[in-house]
């Protein structure tokens, strides 16, 4: 009989990770910290404060531990996550390698527009498909706010225009969604055909992981279906009297695809608002930022400035009047999520100052006595 030695042990529990997405990244912070493997899972979904986990071979539920339920709400864990467990205890979060979120719905300011908390979709992502359905829910404007948040969040997107089949002609949605997601892979599918599966399907080979964002109603739930094979995810109709669809995704999970990636379905998404600044307007709105080197002046707002580039550019009709407004709003509400960031961290540094020169006053007093 052979007797598995451990290093055959350790190579076989983590080649079980690497399909589930454990990279390089995670190696180097497992070596780093000297964490044991065998604890090591991932967060396949999130059901309130019970989560499904795998080590790519067992499933089970796990609790987060009593000391998890008084970190900071970032902290918590969220679908996707690399976790530590105890038994069916989730112990701790490894350091995410990015995380997808979004402002919280309801919590956008009226006269700045961005929002007030920070919501956590998932974690450790590869890849996110922008779902836009060729129906009521096609809006430009509304795809370019998806790839800004996208890229804040240090992700790579893609804009997949679901129900191609609607249009005698959609590669024209095509290519106006190509000049303005530049660089940005644009793939049309329909699930009576079944075109654009082998293009998504290179996204989702062993060990990759993809999220899906986008509103009710834009078909990403048939996406996942078409992607899969099979019906793994309920569908529901679009409302022909609103144009909008109804919320058959619920909760945010991974599903196993037939090639090994994983892909997260979530709940459609209403509000796209921001909570944090970032890169995400200047790799979404390039032709703005390369127009405005050309600008007079380095700090031109793109609004009134005598040899403004931009304006320049929406008169000859180079940039459309829409795209700027859109750009302009954004970076309004990235602004001021940035503004309220810093000077919430400026509050929270000034807090943790004034602990220590109490305590520094109390450890005198005692001297003295």
């Amino acid at each position: 009989m052979n007797i598995p030695t451990l290093s055959t042990r350790d190579d076989e529990r983590t080649n079980r990770l690497r399909r589930l997405g454990w990279d390089d990244h995670f190696e180097r912070l497992a070596a780093d910290e000297q964490l044991d493997l065998d604890r090591v899972a991932r967060v396949l979904s999130a059901q309130r404060s019970l989560f499904l986990v795998t080590d790519g071979r067992d499933e089970r539920l796990c609790a987060p531990s009593g000391k998890m339920h008084h970190h900071r709400r970032g902290d918590y864990p969220v679908t996707g996550d690399w976790v530590l467990t105890d038994g069916n205890a989730l112990q701790r979060v490894l350091p995410r390698k990015n995380t997808l979120c979004r402002g919280e719905a309801g919590t956008r300011g009226k006269q700045d527009g961005a929002a007030r908390r920070e919501q956590p979709l998932a974690a450790n992502i590869d890849t996110v498909f922008v779902v836009c359905g060729l129906d009521r829910d096609y809006n430009p404007r509304r795809i370019e706010r998806y790839l800004a948040l996208v890229y804040n969040c240090g992700m790579a997107p893609v804009v997949v225009l679901t129900k191609a089949d609607l249009h005698d002609a959609p590669d024209s949605f095509r290519e106006e969604v190509e000049a303005i997601a530049f660089g940005v892979p644009v793939v049309l599918t329909s699930t009576r055909d079944r075109s654009g599966v082998d293009a998504l399907h290179a996204y989702l080979n062993e060990g990759q992981t993809v999220s899906m964002i986008g509103s009710s109603g834009a078909g990403k739930s048939s996406l996942a279906n078409m992607l899969h094979g099979s019906e793994v995810q309920a569908t529901a109709a679009v409302s022909l009297s609103v144009g909008k669809g109804r919320h058959t995704t619920t909760s945010r999970e991974f599903i196993a695809m037939p090639r090994g990636g994983l892909l997260m379905d979530n709940p459609g998404i209403r509000e796209i608002a921001f909570a944090r600044g970032g890169d995400g307007l200047d790799a979404t709105f390039a032709d703005i930022r390369d127009l405005a080197e050309s600008c007079r002046f380095a700090d031109c707002s793109h609004r009134q400035e005598p040899g403004c580039a931009v304006l320049r550019a929406v008169e000859s009709g180079e940039l459309p009047q829409a795209r700027l407004d859109n750009y302009r709003k954004m970076q309004r509400e990235m602004d001021y999520a940035q503004a309220r960031s810093e000077k919430s961290a400026d509050y929270v540094e000034r807090e943790r100052w004034k602990d220590i020169a109490k305590e520094i006053k109390r450890m005198n007093k005692r001297m003295k006595r």
